[in-house]
């Protein structure tokens, strides 16, 4: 889950992070007005996306009067930044800045240990400093086992050529942020720009995070932060059902069972449907039971994507055989009604012949059976096709 900078910079002052001078979050321009007379003018009014290039987007301006507080907010709410549109506006004094850098603690997943980049040059497009400037980005592994105390916090920024006169106070800082990853079982804890004020401090200015949803059992106070108004009510729904469902672009529904096979026939329903531009809907997967109430909810959520024209439902039985599976739709199909749209399915794997029997016998309207995926993807696309022609 990526949290907005706002709650980003909550968790660093949990963590005793410093983060700058008090902030509010509304999401009208009248209430801006009401917050910078407040907390005294200058203020910066900043976009509220969980996105990168705000401030090139125009998603991030300072205001130096009540008056022009209302005027930014209003300019900012209601762009769309990066596909991301803006409901929100941060207010916050503004700071004096000396010098921005640039700090983050991630998931290495190809190394799989973790990984400290920091830099002297912050408040720019890291990913831009990476490509141009590679020498300017320092890139230290992490030792999960010893993690970040403050001497290794003072290596991260040493290698980052941070001035000598910053280096006690910026490795606190880093230590800080160390702990929120930790603690909040983050796999991104990322601060663009760290910056040194006028008066010396250093300061969090931004914030990036993101948890992992895995280890969500143990933070029962970070559902408080997911954005359910901005979440998509299919993922939202599917969520509800526990189902790993993520919202795509496209006409083809699909249910299978195990992430890596849902993932193989994205790729055939998307080569299949190339010529006619015809793409998967969604990523939907049921895992290793199919029981008939969790085929329900899958078909239910799919079925209720007005985008969608055709379902590929495309399971390998193994510890549930294809029988369990045959007999989860048709009691699937009970519990829905009707389906109204074209369903394909290709059963193979442990009694594989026993579940093709079994839908054959139900002659479940609607539902055609192949033998093989790239089959069966190619006629789901065909029925896709042919619903948007009728």
């Amino acid at each position: 889950m990526d949290l907005y900078e706002y709650q980003a910079k909550d968790l660093f002052a949990l963590h005793g992070v410093p983060v700058g001078p008090a902030q509010r979050v509304v999401d009208d321009a009248a209430s801006a007005a009401v917050v910078a007379a407040e907390l005294g003018v200058p203020v910066v009014i900043k976009a509220q996306v969980k996105a990168g290039g705000r401030g090139k987007a125009g998603g991030v301006k300072l205001a130096g009067s009540e008056q022009e507080a209302r005027e930014r907010a209003a300019a900012i709410l209601g762009l769309e930044i990066k596909g991301h549109p803006v409901r929100r506006v941060l207010v916050t004094p503004a700071t004096r800045i000396a010098e921005e850098y640039y700090v983050s603690f991630l998931l290495d997943r190809a190394d799989r240990a973790f990984l400290a980049m920091a830099s002297a040059q912050g408040g720019v497009e890291i990913e831009q400093l990476a490509a141009e400037r590679p020498e300017a980005l320092a890139r230290v592994p992490v030792d999960p086992l010893t993690g970040v105390d403050l001497a290794a916090a003072k290596e991260i920024v040493r290698a980052a050529g941070f001035p000598a006169e910053v280096v006690d106070a910026a490795a606190e800082v880093v230590a800080g942020l160390w702990e929120t990853f930790v603690a909040e079982d983050a796999t991104l804890v990322e601060v663009n720009p760290l910056v040194r004020a006028a008066d010396g401090a250093i300061l969090a200015l931004d914030g990036k995070v993101t948890l992992d949803d895995n280890a969500a059992f143990r933070h029962p106070g970070h559902a408080e932060l997911a954005d359910t108004a901005a979440e998509d009510p299919l993922e939202a729904a599917a969520k509800a059902r526990d189902l790993n469902y993520v919202k795509l672009d496209g006409q083809v529904g699909i249910i299978g069972n195990g992430a890596g096979l849902v993932m193989s026939t994205l790729d055939v329903v998307a080569y299949a449907g190339e010529p006619t531009g015809t793409r998967p809907a969604n990523f939907l997967d049921i895992g290793g039971g199919a029981s008939a109430e969790v085929m329900a909810n899958g078909l239910e959520i799919i079925l209720s994507d007005p985008d969608v024209r055709s379902v590929f439902v495309n399971v390998f039985g193994g510890i549930t055989a294809c029988d369990a599976v045959a007999d989860g739709i048709v009691r699937a199909f009970e519990l829905l009604g009707e389906v109204g749209k074209p369903i394909v399915v290709r059963l193979d794997g442990n009694n594989a012949e026993e579940g093709r029997r079994i839908l054959t016998a139900a002659a479940l309207p609607g539902l055609s059976q192949v033998d093989t995926m790239d089959a069966a993807a190619r006629r789901a696309v065909e029925l896709a096709v042919a619903v948007a022609v009728t």
